[in-house]
């Protein structure tokens, strides 16, 4: 059975999908026959063939969206003072040029929003952004390398000016959803990158400040895992700290630092040994009572596992027959923790529960472990500078780290908030960027009508808006003020360098 990739960034998970029965044999040995696999997305051909597309866990297909009857919190800034600032301000003709050049990109990144959520692409089908995107940065003055990585709309672009400085890193996404386009809001994305690289640029310029700005087109967030794919290829390495941000529901002007959690999922297959029921049952290997006692230890391990951890999933099979012992049976499985050190110790849990109905029936287990998608660091200092910015220049409301953002992420996350410290059901690949470098990956609010969250048609018409631009070039702004002080100020890019380091120890794992 071809499994059917509907993905994305603020899935529930309410639909787990149909895997895609795998050929390969890469399968690592656990005893009795039985294996395990972690697929790792070492090629361009796996990946288009739908390796790191097995983990469908992004951000929302299957979302059912809500009001919280209880109303959202209530909206305050913490306190982000400028006098607050550990260091001050960026200078006045810094501030003017960064911002002068985003009023004159205003336009112009506007058109490219709405080409991009005018022409819709799916994961690793983003043909017509990479071309548009490509184009403009080269015509901005950047280094393209477009088709990067060896994926075929994965693209980078650079500008360095003098020797020795320091590289900012930005992301840009371009996917959209199967059904209702840019649901969540990628076209948005696509030009905050885009500003923020350009603006940066161009102060660098301006002021003579040694630095390299790169900027990443990064294909298939909504469930391709593009950017897991382009850390295994390197992407990342030049890069000190890694910038992006992306759009949601909520209170207007408003924005959030919020963490969330890992996930995986997890692929299973029984196969035993058919036979007749009736004739001869003692022949037979009951693959079903092997999923059916997976499900069922699984069910019984809930009990001992942490209020902020979920195990769910489903049996799955066809051409059974109640007079036939059924020879084979899959279950899909999703594991999540609040960060990858619990999620990895709970997924062998899991996979320990699989062993064992494997054992008791006398079935053969094969289970495919997806990339995981880790849990999102946000760098504390990046955070503060960029609330800083965003409270003082453009009035911006900054919820606390953990906080939701919005009434609709409120519904859909946080009716459990007081036992869930982060978001449980956001997931971002930018998670698994955030424990390989520094990096700031802000939510910000697009005026919505009700009920029209992220993964909504709704949301796809929100994202359109005059109003959801302007809400992008707000958080443009910040951002690029937080990235230009990455490259100019040692002693900044110092604290943010100790704030990772110091999250590495409180993370529980490198």
């Amino acid at each position: 059975m071809e499994f059917n990739d509907q993905p994305g960034c603020f899935s529930t998970l309410g639909k787990l999908l149909h895997r895609r029965r795998s050929s390969r044999t890469d399968w690592k040995s656990v005893g009795g026959g039985n294996t395990v696999v972690y697929h790792e997305p070492a090629g361009v051909r796996n990946v288009v063939e739908g390796v790191v597309k097995h983990n469908h866990i992004s951000c929302g297909a299957g979302a059912e969206w809500i009001l919280d009857p209880e109303g959202p919190p209530s909206y305050t800034s913490p306190d982000y003072l400028v006098s607050d600032a550990k260091y001050p301000l960026l200078d006045a003709d810094i501030v003017k040029t960064i911002e002068t050049t985003l009023d004159r990109l205003d336009t112009p990144l506007r058109d490219l929003s709405l080409k991009i959520h005018s022409y819709p692409e799916l994961a690793f089908e983003e043909k017509y952004a990479h071309k548009i995107m490509t184009d403009f940065m080269e015509e901005h003055g950047f280094k393209v390398t477009r088709h990067y990585a060896g994926l075929r709309t994965a693209w980078h672009a650079e500008f360095t000016v003098g020797k020795g400085g320091r590289v900012l890193g930005v992301n840009s996404e371009m996917d959209a959803l199967p059904g209702i386009g840019h649901a969540c809001g990628h076209n948005l994305i696509a030009i905050c990158g885009l500003g923020i690289a350009i603006a940066v640029k161009t102060a660098l310029v301006a002021h003579s400040v040694a630095g390299k700005v790169i900027i990443l087109g990064t294909p298939a967030e909504e469930g391709g895992g593009g950017k897991i794919v382009l850390l295994k290829k390197d992407a990342y390495r030049e890069m000190d700290v890694c910038l992006m941000a992306h759009p949601a529901a909520g209170a207007l002007n408003s924005s959030s630092n919020g963490i969330t959690g890992a996930a995986q999922s997890m692929f299973i297959e029984f196969t035993g040994r058919t036979a007749h029921a009736a004739a001869a049952p003692w022949e037979g290997k009951n693959a079903l009572d092997a999923a059916v006692v997976a499900y069922s230890a699984i069910s019984a391990l809930r009990q001992q596992i942490k209020p902020d951890h979920r195990i769910h999933g489903v049996v799955e099979g066809s051409n059974w027959t109640a007079n036939t012992i059924p020879d084979n049976a899959r279950l899909t499985y999703i594991v999540r923790a609040p960060n990858k050190a619990e999620l990895t110790e709970l997924a062998e849990r899991v996979v320990g529960c699989f062993q064992g109905a494997a054992a008791s029936s006398g079935c053969k287990v094969k289970v495919e472990l997806a990339p995981a998608y880790l849990d999102l660091r946000q760098n504390s200092a990046l955070a503060r500078e960029f609330s800083i910015n965003a409270i003082s220049r453009y009035n911006m409301t900054i919820n606390e780290i953990g906080s939701a953002a919005s009434t609709d992420f409120v519904s859909m996350s946080l009716h459990f908030s007081q036992v869930h410290p982060f978001n449980i059901i956001l997931l971002f690949t930018q998670g698994n960027v955030s424990y390989e470098i520094p990096s700031l990956h802000p939510l910000y609010a697009i005026p919505t009508s009700p009920n029209g969250g992220n993964h909504t048609a709704a949301f796809t018409r929100s994202a359109h808006t005059r109003e959801a631009h302007a809400a992008t070039m707000n958080v443009t702004r910040g951002l690029a003020l937080t990235g230009f002080r990455v490259l100019f100020d040692t002693s900044f890019f110092k604290e943010v360098k100790g704030a990772f380091e110091l999250d590495k120890t409180v993370r529980g794992a490198t």
